[in-house]
């Protein structure tokens, strides 16, 4: 299997946090191969065999994770996606007693909520006479209201006091039970997020729903975290889609209520995380250290070059000019595999430096499964943000030569290795073409007997 790859790494920054954000910014990649996998990713990579688990470090789940959460920041697509797994899972396991309580969702309902929204949505218009009838009268839809001498407006209900006794007949109970309002809100009321899902729906135009349902409590701490204003991990939708789904939540808790909004965070997995995630991969060295790698190519062609210059301006036989060629070929060969993301050091001993937030561990086995305080894998858990973590601040700490020569560690997917395996002979045919056109001009030229 041939393949062809272009990664463009970033320029170093001192930063940890600014060098972490720069591996998923200015990449221009590539991938070409003779694989039945969108983007030329070989299966052995696919996105279905990394979340099955098919795959070995550093392109597991876990890492797939780590890359969303630190380099693209959208680790929430992942977990709302492994959630999603799970809960199907979990809703086809219930009773049928109790699944019956949630309907599957239809196209045909979701298209009729779509049709229903669009025509409340339609400016209504009166008829002409109709119109001319009103005007002038209380009920004319062209007046303006008309604003008391008290100066609010007599039509509005006034705002409830925290001491007013409505609000404490309305506000449902806060030990825990069930509780009913005027708001027909049949939600926890001791749950904050059984409170923020019941703003989502108000604010969708969806009726409050009710809690009889299977997982009801639970579809609640996910439309509070992952669709309302606001929540920890807040889905990139559309407003249509989000409407739609609450609309279909507030009906439903069958799985197929997620149909649309599912089909749109597998599309962003498949097509635009998973490919970025396999290029990210490819690179087995920090930025630091492929700056260290493109410098030393330069210095081996810039070597080469004064070799030649000088073996031509010399009295030596012309043969001698061929000595330039090994430095053509080390520093062309390295600078080519920088600037696919690799490092020829690591790659001949088939290692790469561990991430950041994989140095700072609890185990003392750097090649074991990093013991990481994680909670990018609860799906319920709060917001992916990671400045606080304690690896950060050890980060930015240590030194340019330190990160350098960073802790290295064994790349355990073969198919990972082809690819690099292909990348570096790549590298060295670049090299060697080269290299034997710039020996062949300075052989040609003739010499210059200076000394």
């Amino acid at each position: 299997m041939v393949y062809s790859l272009t990664y463009k790494r970033p320029a170093y920054v001192s930063s940890s946090r600014a060098s972490i954000h720069s591996e998923k910014s200015t990449n221009a990649e590539s991938v070409s191969s003779g694989s039945s996998c969108p983007y030329g990713i070989p299966d052995a990579l696919s996105f279905d065999k990394i979340i099955s688990g098919g795959t070995c470090p550093p392109c597991t789940t876990r890492e797939f994770m780590d890359f969303l959460q630190y380099i693209e920041l959208s680790a929430e697509n992942l977990q709302f996606y492994l959630w999603y797994r799970d809960y199907v899972k979990r809703f086809s396991e219930t009773p049928e007693k109790e699944r019956a309580l949630s309907p599957e969702w239809t196209a045909e309902q979701a298209e009729a909520e779509a049709l229903a929204a669009q025509k409340e949505k339609a400016p209504k218009k009166m008829n002409s006479e109709v119109t001319a009838a009103l005007k002038g009268t209380d009920f004319d839809p062209r007046a303006k209201i008309v604003v008391a001498e008290a100066g609010h407006n007599p039509f509005n209900t006034p705002p409830v006091t925290p001491g007013d006794e409505r609000e404490s007949m309305q506000a449902p109970s806060t030990d825990g039970a069930q509780g009913w309002s005027e708001d027909v809100s049949t939600l926890k009321s001791g749950s904050h997020y059984s409170k923020r899902a019941a703003a989502a729906f108000e604010g969708a135009d969806a009726m409050q729903p009710f809690t009889i349902q299977p997982f009801r409590e639970e579809i609640s701490r996910i439309i509070a975290i992952y669709f309302a204003e606001g929540g920890a991990r807040q889905l990139n939708l559309s407003s249509k889609e989000r409407a739609a789904c609450l609309k279909a939540l507030s009906v439903t808790t069958h799985p197929s209520a997620f149909r649309e909004v599912i089909g749109t965070v597998e599309w962003t997995l498949r097509h635009q995380a998973h490919p970025n995630f396999i290029r990210w991969t490819i690179c087995n060295g920090n930025p630091v250290r492929q700056l260290f790698a493109r410098e030393l190519g330069i210095g081996g062609i810039l070597g080469g070059l004064v070799c030649a210059i000088v073996l031509t301006l010399s009295s030596v036989g012309r043969g001698w000019r061929a000595l330039s060629a090994i430095g053509f070929v080390i520093g062309i060969a390295t600078l080519f595999a920088a600037w696919k993301g690799m490092c020829v050091v690591l790659h001949g001993m088939h290692h790469r430096h561990l991430r950041p937030w994989e140095l700072f561990t609890t185990g003392d086995d750097a090649s074991s499964d990093f013991e990481l305080k994680k909670g990018s894998f609860d799906s319920l858990g709060s917001s992916n943000s990671y400045e606080d973590e304690p690896w950060v601040a050890k980060y930015e700490k240590r030194n340019i030569i330190r990160r350098v020569f960073d802790r290295e560690v064994w790349i355990q997917e073969p198919a990972l290795r082809q690819i690099q395996d292909t990348i570096f002979l790549q590298a060295v045919l670049t090299a060697v073409t080269i290299s034997a056109v710039l020996v062949a001009i300075f052989v040609a030229v003739p010499g210059g007997h200076y000394f």
